[in-house]
């Protein structure tokens, strides 16, 4: 079966840039990004990435504020911060170089079990199997495996059988072939079974509940969130927020944000006293828009932006708020919740 596949990746393989080194810096960028979104999304930013920081020590160089608005759009902030303390870590405490050994990878912010042996396998050709969402997907329909790919149990069950099968002599390959046959040939939905190199062997095929492998349990009930963000616009400059830590977005922009428990309409909110204290009582609506659904792993957030006029410019103290001028804006790292709105509302 492992040969079978890894003959099918020499074949069928994509070529892809981070497959054409063993830079562990690379690898771990290509990694990291691809934890967050499909190869063809992700690849603009890896080369982004690569363009502006070629090493680890130029990433370790730039600011947090830069490589949030590089990581802009992906998503999962945290990541892009863990990434950033990482490459100060690798800085100062390995002189810069990149480590390649399993366990000290481990030791990096950011970097977990998969991550670690992803790395390793390809930069250092340590024995280590990597198991990703693919390669949970091709062992469980391959052993016929019910056991939830997203329980405790499920994951000892998986990387356990993943390295029994690890080939020892060409783990990286091993691990690129795995992933790669679960992203290409066993697709999640409608995958080519027809054409596949071990469907003789599979259970799933052979039994016909390839639509019913891998088992997920279900997720926990998402949270709704309800924003209001105010948009105060004073002579080509606009008002800003720059968001605090222990929540969603820490550290980037956004607009002076009222959040509230239950949808709210622009006119009810302009009442209460918190908006009194900030922006005074003889604010005007100017304009609102629509209610925007924006899905987080665990939060859906509804968003309304209300453009308001005649506000006290002196706001209340307190607020991390600033004014920033319009030609300035494209340079704060921002949610996509907040870029979407630039590029559709604001003029």
């Amino acid at each position: 079966m492992i040969q079978d596949i890894i003959a099918w990746y020499q074949r069928n393989k994509r070529d892809l840039p981070w497959r054409n080194t063993k830079d562990a810096y690379i690898i771990w960028l290509s990694e990291i990004i691809l934890q967050q979104t499909r190869v063809e999304q992700g690849m603009p930013y890896f080369y982004r990435f690569v363009e502006r920081y070629p090493t680890v020590s130029d990433f370790a160089a730039a600011s947090e504020d830069e490589i949030l608005k590089l990581w802009q759009g992906l998503g999962y902030y945290s990541r892009a911060r863990n990434m950033h303390h990482t490459a100060q870590v690798i800085l100062s405490d390995y002189a810069g170089r990149f480590p390649t050994h399993y366990h000290q990878l481990l030791k990096l912010k950011g970097i977990g079990e998969y991550t670690a042996a992803a790395i390793a396998s390809f930069a250092g050709n340590e024995p280590r199997a990597a198991v990703d969402g693919n390669v949970f997907r091709v062992l469980s329909r391959y052993f016929g495996i019910d056991t939830p790919i997203n329980s405790p149990k499920g994951k000892t069950v998986f990387t356990d059988l993943a390295n029994q099968l690890l080939d020892q002599s060409q783990p990286g390959i091993y691990n690129q072939a795995m992933m790669e046959f679960g992203a290409l040939q066993c697709k999640p939905q409608n995958p080519a079974c027809e054409i596949c190199p071990i469907q003789s062997g599979c259970q799933a095929n052979q039994l016909g509940i390839i639509n019913l492998l891998p088992v997920k349990l279900k997720p926990k009930k998402v949270k709704e969130r309800y924003f209001n963000f105010i948009i105060a616009r004073k002579n080509g400059f606009v008002l800003m927020n720059k968001r605090g830590p222990n929540d969603i977005w820490q550290n980037l922009h956004e607009f002076p944000l009222f959040e509230t428990e239950n949808p709210i309409l622009a006119e009810e909110l302009i009442q209460t006293d918190a908006f009194k204290q900030a922006f005074g009582d003889r604010v005007i609506i100017r304009s609102v828009s629509d209610t925007v659904k924006h899905l987080l792993s665990h939060q859906t957030l509804f968003a309304q932006f209300i453009e308001i006029e005649n506000f006290l410019e002196q706001y209340h103290v307190g607020n991390d708020w600033l004014y920033v001028a319009n030609e300035d804006l494209e340079n704060l790292a921002q949610p996509k919740l907040i870029v979407d709105f630039f590029e559709n509302y604001f003029a």
